[in-house]
């Protein structure tokens, strides 16, 4: 649909204060995006004559985001509520439009369909605005939609005014609209600050509208969840979880097979192809791409990949930023990052980690392997333990491995190295010098075998043992008890006392 007379306004200015966040409002984000990027791509199908978003908070921050998406900024300040901000969008406008699609930007949740059917029912109606509107269960908080006999809107009650006989009406105003522009200028103008935030509003200006007799209507979402806003964390809680389960119902539609869905994290921008499967836990994250016919495993954690068709991802993998080409394999716990390339029938086992490399066709590294800036030619076996040595303190260095190499377990490349194909490296080396194409590297110590030596020495500690065991062990003097030393002392003190007493009283012989 083109809407070649029509603009649409986003209102952005908001701070988020009940968010208790130092970022704006719509830099938040639900589903993979900001809050303001799904608001931008929900209007982008319409084909407006401009999409225009009225920032404040953040205004920098919400511009750069905004700029690659065609969409022009223009800056409230100050902030003094939604009628301003239309206030402030018309000087954007100019004359240059009939028509304004005006929404705020924690509205992500909203159709491209929605939105073109209220501005259909908008042109086709003659109205002055029309309101998207939505049947809530629990519409306690939000301002409600009160109609006339004949359907149109008579008034949008406040919560905290409703009457008790309007409080059972559950249609609520979503603070989506549509408006005819020539009608609605005369009336923001007339617009005065009147509340206790000293703020002005727009749907003053819907009231002022219905008062001087012009048509108001209302259209009701067809899904309840399109209105959802986001003003606290739990608001931002149950978008995020309303994206993720439209995206997996998508999904699903398309003929990718889930098993325990509810369990399955995918952004809105991830695409899946049919055929695949994914198993309880699994994550997709920002722009992945998801051939036909795979399976990713529990737990794996996918995001900003490439993954062609047939590609096999076992538990507990995390994914990012890499390549991966048909029939390829992963894991599991595996980590591949940072451009890592594995092509067609490539193999990484368990805990294997690539960053920055290349794996050719059908080349095996099954099991503890760190493959860093490395350069791995078709063919070539990986053995355990083979660590690529690439970074020397202040520079990362490349290694390169030609076709059909063997390499044993428990090897150090110490880069920059080349080997060239058909090589062979013995476990265990440590390899500083390129080899050849189709030769033998062996860079470890010498084995050296001595007969008879073990035999040796189970004899010597036979020996040692047996004089142990034949000790005459040494007698044991059980010390004697504190209380009963004590006691001994005593009785030694108390006889020597006793003694000097009868010396002293025998007379003495000296005359």
């Amino acid at each position: 649909m083109a809407l070649p007379d029509c603009a649409v306004v986003i209102l952005a200015a908001g701070k988020g204060t009940r968010l208790k966040s130092p970022l704006a409002k719509v830099l938040h984000r639900a589903g993979g995006r900001t809050l303001i990027e799904h608001v931008v791509r929900a209007c982008q199908p319409l084909k407006p004559r401009a999409i225009i978003a009225v920032v404040g908070h953040q205004a920098a921050e919400i511009s750069a985001i905004l700029k690659p998406l065609g969409v022009q900024t223009i800056v409230q300040e100050p902030q003094r509520g939604t009628g301003h901000a239309m206030q402030v969008a018309r000087r954007a406008l100019g004359g240059r439009v009939k028509y304004a699609i005006v929404l705020p930007g924690d509205a992500p949740l909203v159709r491209s369909e929605t939105l073109a059917e209220l501005a259909r029912l908008h042109h086709q109606s003659a109205a002055s605005a029309t309101i998207l509107s939505a049947e809530w269960a629990q519409p306690a908080g939000y301002g409600r939609i009160i109609r006339r006999e004949d359907g149109t809107v008579q008034a949008i009650v406040e919560d905290a005014a409703l009457t008790d006989d309007q409080r059972s009406i559950n249609e609520i105003n979503s603070s989506i609209y549509a408006f005819t522009l020539d009608k609605l200028w005369p009336c923001l103008a007339r617009l005065r600050p009147d509340n206790a935030h000293r703020e002005l509003y727009l749907t003053d200006g819907i009231a002022l509208l219905r008062a001087q007799g012009d048509i108001v209507h209302a259209l009701v979402a067809a899904d309840a969840d399109e209105v959802l806003g986001c003003n606290t964390r739990a608001d931002l809680a149950a978008v995020d979880l309303a994206f993720r389960r439209r995206k997996r119902a998508e999904l699903m539609a398309a003929g990718v097979g889930m098993l325990m869905p509810e369990s399955i994290l995918i952004d809105s921008d991830v695409a899946v192809g049919p055929d695949t499967l994914l198993e309880p836990g699994v994550q997709l994250l920002g722009k992945a791409r998801i051939g036909a016919g795979c399976t990713i495993r529990t737990g794996s954690i996918l995001s900003d990949v490439t993954i062609e068709d047939g590609v096999v991802v076992k538990p507990y993998c995390v994914i990012s930023s890499s390549y991966l080409s048909a029939d390829a394999q992963v894991g599991p716990f595996a980590h591949l990052r940072d451009a890592a390339r594995l092509f067609e029938g490539a193999r990484v086992g368990n805990f294997v980690e690539v960053k920055k490399s290349a794996l050719g066709e059908r080349v095996k590294a099954m099991h503890l392997s760190y493959l860093g800036n490395a350069r791995i030619g078709s063919e070539t076996n990986v053995g355990a333990g083979t660590i690529t040595c690439n970074y020397d303190g202040a520079n990362k260095n490349p290694t390169t491995i030609g076709r059909r190499v063997f390499i044993g377990s428990d090897t150090a490349l110490v880069a920059p190295v080349k080997v060239g194909d058909g090589a062979y490296i013995a476990a265990g080396s440590t390899i500083t010098e390129n080899i050849p194409s189709d030769a033998l590297a062996i860079a470890r110590g010498r084995q050296v075998n001595k007969p008879g030596w073990a035999a040796a020495r189970r004899r010597e500690m036979g020996a040692v043992a047996k004089h142990t065991a034949t000790r005459k062990p040494k007698r044991r003097v059980r010390p004697r008890a504190r209380a009963h030393s004590r006691t001994r002392s005593l009785r030694v003190f108390r006889g020597k006392a006793a003694a000097a007493a009868k010396r002293a009283r025998k007379p003495s012989r000296r005359r």
